[in-house]
């Protein structure tokens, strides 16, 4: 026991303090070559709320790319002690090694994959031109298009490689699927990168996914997935370095390279660890971001245009009605550590 936390907790030190110091350099870079949208959100949003609570010029001069301090960091991480293992054999740097096949392949995979796409995106927008540098909604259709693929692909080594045909009902034993597995987690990774949405206050992100990431890494801690548990726990300190910088004045955005490498790789961490059904507990700060957004198109849809919140998604609507973003992005918080902790001990409880 006293080695399997040694093997979460290194490592995890380790990526926050690779973080902080990884972040100066990266901050030059990125103010160095202007990697800030090109194009406001205004020029999209006709809400007169929100007119009033947005501050494009920061916008539009805060680097939107800083998801690579997080990735950067946890493949670094990896990266060290998985030679370690190599260059210097003993029991000990084995020990400490992470990366297996059966446990952390695809989610490191999953990680590198989803963060080089999304810095694609990232870097449309800030360098591009026309509609797609504009995020014009048929951009947002490529990359749901992108994102279902990534996700078969990973449902299909799930099935075909790893032999994953079930997932766990809490309290109620499994529920067989079959190849149905593959469509699941197409469904389940959407959903989760819907929730990226909450990347609109400064500080408000990090927060919650460096809880969310905890959780998962006692969970696994409590299934005796040792390597999965020091992951989630590497991504946590990534998380928690970026967080540093991320806090009001942010000094960058997470970006898409931030927000849909992690979404995705929860979704992997939430299969591989058999807690999928409780996943929307553990992140119910992204349930009910992109819930609140859902819910406002319908209510627009359905209700000859009536508005269900001031504004979408829910943390906008709480700036319209007068909250500071530090009252807002705090409580987020606070939620995000209480529903993680339930979460943990649903699945536990529930085995």
């Amino acid at each position: 026991m006293y080695l399997d936390l040694v093997k979460i907790f290194v490592p995890t030190a380790v990526a926050f303090f690779l973080g902080l110091f990884l972040t100066p350099i990266a901050t030059h870079f990125f103010y160095k070559y202007k990697m800030w949208k090109r194009y406001g959100r205004s020029a999209t949003v006709t809400a007169t709320d929100f007119s009033k609570i947005h501050n494009e010029a920061d916008e539009l001069k805060t680097p939107r790319v800083g998801g690579i301090i997080i990735w950067v960091s946890v493949l670094f991480t990896v990266l060290v002690f998985y030679l370690a293992s190599i260059l210097f054999p003993s029991a000990n740097s084995s020990e400490m090694n992470f990366l297996s096949r059966n446990q952390t392949l695809i989610p490191v995979f999953t990680l590198l994959i989803g963060s080089l796409v999304g810095l694609w995106d990232d870097l449309i927008q800030i360098y591009g031109t026309g509609k797609f540098a504009r995020d014009h909604k048929s951009w947002r259709i490529w990359k749901v298009s992108i994102i279902t693929l990534m996700s078969a692909g990973i449902g299909a080594w799930f099935f075909y490689k790893l032999g994953m045909d079930a997932i766990h009902i809490p309290f109620g034993g499994e529920i067989y699927l079959g190849f149905l597995i593959i469509p699941a987690f197409i469904i389940v990774a959407l959903a989760t990168f819907s929730g990226g949405v909450i990347d609109g206050i400064d500080g408000l992100s990090g927060g919650v996914l460096a809880s969310i990431f905890a959780a998962y890494s006692a969970i696994a801690y409590a299934n005796n997935q040792i390597d999965i548990a020091a992951f989630s726990g590497v991504i946590t300190g990534a998380i928690l370095a970026f967080l540093w910088f991320n806090i009001p004045p942010a000094r960058f955005y997470m970006g898409e390279t931030g927000v849909m490498g992690l979404t995705i790789t929860l979704a992997t961490l939430a299969f591989l660890t058999d807690s999928v059904l409780i996943l929307p507990v553990i992140a119910f700060p992204l349930v009910a971001t992109s819930g609140s957004v859902i819910l406002q198109l319908l209510s627009k849809k359905f209700r000859g245009g009536k508005r269900l919140f001031r504004l979408a998604p829910i943390h906008h609507h709480f700036e319209a009605l007068g909250w500071s973003r530090y009252k807002i992005t705090m409580r987020f918080w606070i939620l995000s550590v209480v529903f993680a902790i339930i979460g943990i001990i649903l699945t536990i409880v529930s085995r």
